[in-house]
């Protein structure tokens, strides 16, 4: 009933004014943002870059002012079907990924000449040509070989293509690799024969260690045989010898033993007689010739 009083006029004030208040309060609050870390926030003024905001809480002007986010995190680019030739013409199709990110103090100028797909205009055919580029200097054998110098090339490559333009490059990887199928046959069996001249090499050195063990073993069991050789030769020397001065040892004493009875029997020959006597066992022969003398006794004596 109040408001009925007042008259249409008023009604409409109060309600512009509400309207207004409701629209300024939208307003300022939605002047308020936020950016996370990891971000940078790029502050455009009318469409043109005027600031650049970090990681918290920030108030932009109302109407004239925009922020776009820019992450400064490390992001994975991956390209599938990467093609290239070798330097001996063999073709190639890879599944490559790049991790990169910007520069956070270049966010304005990577926002203002590439906006928010800077990866797609810049990186992606970086590292397209300078893929070709540095994959087109290797033999196709040397890269299944050397994978890993070859992703080396073209990670030091790419980053000095895009560093002028805020994009740092992490890494690059190679996921695969694939030639036609009549080279990869090749390479296949390529390996395969390296790797039998591999075993055979193993064998044969093999082979070489155990004749040398054998060799060892042999001429030890001959240096041992020569050893007890030569020792049993020596011990029959020595024991030669040993017999040798026994027999000698033995004759001198019988020689000194015929020279002093010689001389005993010299000097006493009734010594001889002694002798025969002591040597005599008593009995007279049972048949003696005629005119014979009995053994041993002299009967006249």
């Amino acid at each position: 009933m109040s408001m009925l009083k007042q008259g249409p006029g008023a009604v409409l004030r109060r309600v512009g004014i509400g309207a207004a208040v409701f629209f300024g309060a939208v307003v300022v609050m939605s002047s308020w943002y936020t950016i996370d870390e990891g971000e940078v926030g790029v502050v455009l003024r009318n469409g043109a870059v005027h600031d650049v905001a970090g990681p918290g809480l920030h108030f932009k002007m109302p109407i004239v002012d925009d922020v776009v986010a820019l992450s400064t995190r490390t992001e994975k680019l991956e390209l599938a079907q990467v093609a290239a030739y070798s330097q001996d013409i063999q073709a190639a199709e890879m599944y490559m990924s790049v991790n990169y990110r910007i520069n956070a103090g270049q966010a304005p100028d990577i926002y203002a000449r590439l906006g928010v797909n800077y990866a797609d205009r810049v990186l992606v055919p970086a590292l397209l040509d300078r893929t070709k580029a540095v994959f087109g200097r290797y033999n196709a054998p040397t890269i299944v070989g050397e994978r890993s110098r070859l992703v080396a090339e073209i990670t030091e490559s790419l980053r000095e293509a895009v560093a002028d333009e805020g994009i740092l490059v992490s890494s690059v990887q190679i996921e695969n690799i694939d030639f036609s199928d009549a080279f990869e046959q090749a390479i296949e069996q390529r390996m395969q024969a390296e790797v039998e001249v591999t075993r055979l090499r193993q064998n044969l050195e093999r082979e070489k260690v155990q004749a040398e063990i054998r060799r060892t073993a042999a001429q030890g069991q001959a240096d041992s045989t020569v050893v007890q050789a030569r020792a049993e030769a020596d011990a029959r020397a020595l024991q030669a010898r040993a017999e040798a001065e026994a027999i000698r040892l033995r004759g001198e004493a019988e020689a000194s033993a015929i020279r002093a009875k010689g001389i005993a029997m010299k000097e006493n020959p009734a010594l001889i007689d002694m002798i025969r006597a002591e040597r005599w066992n008593g009995q007279l022969p049972q048949t003696m010739v005629p005119g014979t003398a009995v053994p041993f006794v002299d009967i006249g004596q």
